[in-house]
């Protein structure tokens, strides 16, 4: 409570008014070389936030008034209360000590505060300074981001705490983290597909652990064909043709024979997609079915395509029950292998393809 409380409690205000002329000294004034050692308050104290704080004051029984004070405002005269906030209570107050307890300090208690006292007519104060640490918390970062390959990107992150926390940002890649960044801003000029990912901002000042927080940059980027190869089967047999492409959005896939579209369900094939892959199978392959084929994968980014060749594997209808006495892991492996006939010498020969 201030002086602007007198409208209310007039009497306390002459109570304000008697306190500074009896010590006739500015608030904050330290004490002067050479004079009396008391009152002598504490060293800097220095609390988290949320914690107690305690401001004490040495005295002695010449001390015939003592008070403390918040800047111009009276907390305590004696064992008066001044103040109107609950959290500040009298501690202790005898012929050797007068201090007070600040409950639950937040940013604004932090500043000086005075202990006042009178003795032998002459007014005495000291001060002590109370500063409040804040741990670190991050109150502005970037939301989630989708931005196409190529495009710059800037990351932003604010952090408030006292003392004022360092902010640094890392890259998420996989099992690995790299420190990409030491300031609240992150630019990322030309992103590529590679720089996709989680990135993650700490903001540290040793007052309590860290607060981290993430933000997730997607990379969108056109389709790009990685995995399409020839394939052969035999006639009557089931014949598979995949097709592997990445792109981000997902790509959606087409299949072509010449320039007709294949449909699902049709002629004998299937079309089935999963993720990244792209498979077309024929269940009982016929002479019609070889030839050519096209795997087109498209997203709002582009499109690309590649070219697959479905091919005979012939099967000698003579060597078809010494073909079956062949180990697996010889023959017909993932569909590259292949029997060729030698007509001179009537003699088998396995070639890989």
């Amino acid at each position: 409570m201030g002086v602007g409380g007198c409208l209310v409690l007039p009497w306390r205000c002459l109570v304000v008014l008697c306190l500074r002329l009896l010590f006739l000294v500015p608030a904050g004034v330290p004490v002067r070389s050479g004079e009396a050692t008391f009152p002598k308050a504490m060293d800097n104290v220095t609390v988290k936030q949320g914690e107690s704080a305690t401001l004490r004051c040495t005295v002695d029984d010449r001390v015939t008034r003592v008070a403390w004070l918040n800047r111009s405002t009276i907390l305590y005269a004696g064992n008066d209360k001044w103040s109107i906030d609950d959290r500040v209570v009298i501690l202790t107050n005898t012929k050797t000590q007068y201090s007070i307890k600040i409950h639950n300090v937040d940013i604004y208690d932090e500043g000086p505060y005075t202990c006042s006292v009178q003795t032998d007519n002459h007014p005495k104060t000291s001060r002590v300074h109370l500063i409040v640490q804040v741990p670190p918390q991050i109150i502005n970062i970037t939301s989630d981001i989708t931005v196409n390959e190529g495009s710059s990107v800037t990351l932003l992150c604010l952090a408030f705490g006292r003392p004022e926390p360092t902010v640094t940002w890392k890259h998420l890649a996989g099992k690995e983290q790299r420190f990409i960044s030491e300031d609240e801003y992150l630019e990322i000029t030309a992103i590529t597909r590679d720089q996709s990912g989680d990135y993650e901002c700490s903001a540290v000042n040793d007052v309590a652990v860290p607060d981290i927080r993430r933000v997730k940059v997607t990379v969108n980027y056109p389709p790009s064909i990685s995995n399409a190869k020839n394939t052969g089967a035999s006639v009557g047999q089931k014949g598979i043709l995949r097709c592997e492409a990445s792109a981000v959005p997902s790509a959606e896939f087409q299949w072509f024979k010449e320039e007709t579209r294949l449909a699902n369900g049709l002629d004998g094939v299937r079309i089935e997609n999963k993720g990244r892959w792209s498979t077309l199978t024929f269940f009982n392959v016929s002479e019609k079915d070889y030839g050519n084929y096209t795997c087109v994968a498209i997203n709002k980014l582009g499109n690309t395509n590649a070219s697959i060749i479905l091919y005979e594997i012939s099967e000698p209808p003579a060597l078809a029950g010494w073909y079956s006495m062949v180990p697996s892991f010889v023959c017909l492996q993932l569909a590259k292998c292949r029997f060729a006939l030698k007509q001179e010498g009537c003699f088998l020969e396995l070639q890989y393809v």
